[in-house]
């Protein structure tokens, strides 16, 4: 009896070995989901936003993340969509924090890593759509790169953006 339980499971062994257990392909929606809504590795990009910004996954909502160079402000803006077609969508968040990669400008400026707070600017009843941040750093003409983190919901959420060359800059 004890030889047959053995022999049972080493077949499973063997069959996890030869097929792989983490190999199967996932749609990027599932993937999302399985990973509590965040980005999925393999989730397609998204196309420009309705003010010119580029469209990422932050938690399970759609955002814009886009630049205004001479106010040297950021804003990241929730959409019920993922296109220029797209409308704003409030949800329950009190602030997030902005962490941007060093890039450089056109013109080979470095531009160091920047932390920005960024607010609600439309705030009802709890919720807004609209959170903008100031930094001197965003006064650049440059492609940003970074992430975007707080709670939604009272749920810790997090996306990652990245602008194209030069895309939507003001």
């Amino acid at each position: 009896m004890k030889s047959t339980t053995f022999f049972g499971l080493g077949l499973v062994v063997v069959a996890l070995a030869v097929t792989g257990c983490g190999n199967k392909k996932v749609e990027p929606t599932k993937l999302a989901e399985k990973k509590g809504g965040g980005k999925a590795d393999d989730h397609p990009p998204h196309g420009e936003g309705p003010n010119g910004g580029v469209i990422f996954d932050l938690g399970k909502y759609h955002a814009e993340f886009a630049v205004d160079h001479p106010k040297q402000e950021c804003t990241v803006l929730f959409l019920a969509g993922e296109d220029k077609t797209a409308k704003p969508l409030a949800v329950a968040a009190k602030e997030f924090t902005q962490a941007t990669k060093a890039t450089k400008t056109k013109e080979g400026k470095v531009v160091p890593p920047m932390t920005v707070t960024l607010k609600p600017a439309d705030a009802k009843d709890g919720k807004a759509s609209k959170f903008v941040g100031t930094d001197p750093g965003i006064g650049n003409v440059a492609d940003f790169a970074g992430t975007v983190i707080g709670e939604i919901d009272g749920k810790p959420s997090s996306g990652e953006f990245e602008e194209e060359e030069h895309a939507g800059h003001k």
